[in-house]
């Protein structure tokens, strides 16, 4: 396709729209970076909190007289979450990293058979954005000199072909998340304070909830008082129901 040659206060003002348009999309990659990370902390942590805190006052509700099994039981639900969360974390980033692998050999495949059309539908894709059709193709022609795959990647799939999400990284934070939120209510209910350990309990995981609630609201840029009334409401139907089961099917009652 031919294009004219450009004036040097156009070809200033394309500079500056690239540099826009690289701005922007590493904006959105470290934000989408910040969130997977923030998901995977937040949520382990809240798991860790809830399941833990609603099996210990279960157990509590069933052999109040009996701290080593609520302890036991604290113990084991910790283990336990922690190496589903992980697994859980481990199964699905994995799913994600291979999906972008696919489609990262589908487009390496299109600019080997088709990089005209493959050249026009870059430039699309900025034109889309704003840019006229000719400075639409000037960007995609210089993007794909320097790197074809990464420049379709990035602006198509929304996928950075050097920095492929981390499987590991991802089930080491959820197993870390989970654990330390499980330790919270496993201290509140086995505490020194024997004739306190139920309420200490609720007040100790209302209030953790609360503050997670808050940072994960105040990091993703949402509003934090819907996000603290969710997780405070979810822990204390979680923690009275599981309380009142075992009561009814424990060996004996407060």
């Amino acid at each position: 396709m031919a294009m004219k040659r450009l004036s040097k206060d156009e070809l200033e003002i394309i500079n500056q729209d690239e540099s826009v348009i690289a701005s922007v999309e590493f904006q959105k990659n470290t934000m989408a970076a910040k969130l997977n990370w923030l998901r995977a902390g937040v949520l382990g942590a809240n798991d860790g909190i809830v399941s833990t805190a609603g099996l210990v006052m279960g157990v509590a509700g069933a052999n109040p007289n009996n701290p080593s099994a609520v302890l036991i039981a604290g113990v084991a639900g910790l283990v336990a979450g922690s190496i589903s969360m992980a697994g859980g974390e481990y199964t699905s980033v994995s799913a994600q990293r291979d999906s972008e692998k696919a489609a990262l050999e589908v487009e390496r495949k299109e600019l080997a058979e088709n990089p005209e059309h493959e050249l026009r539908e870059l430039a699309w894709f900025y034109e889309q954005k704003g840019l006229s059709l000719e400075t639409a193709m000037v960007v995609a022609a210089e993007l794909t000199s320097k790197d074809a795959l990464k420049a379709h990647a990035e602006a198509e799939l929304g996928i950075d072909p050097d920095q492929h999400v981390s499987p590991g990284q991802a089930a080491i934070s959820s197993f870390v998340a989970f654990a330390a939120g499980s330790l919270l209510p496993i201290f509140a209910v086995t505490g020194p304070w024997v004739n306190l350990r139920i309420p200490a309990t609720v007040v100790a995981v209302a209030l953790s909830l609360a503050l997670t609630g808050f940072v994960g609201a105040k990091i993703g840029g949402a509003k934090s008082g819907r996000a603290i009334v969710r997780n405070v409401s979810v822990s204390l139907l979680t923690m009275g129901v599981t309380y009142g089961i075992g009561i009814l099917f424990g060996t004996s009652t407060l």
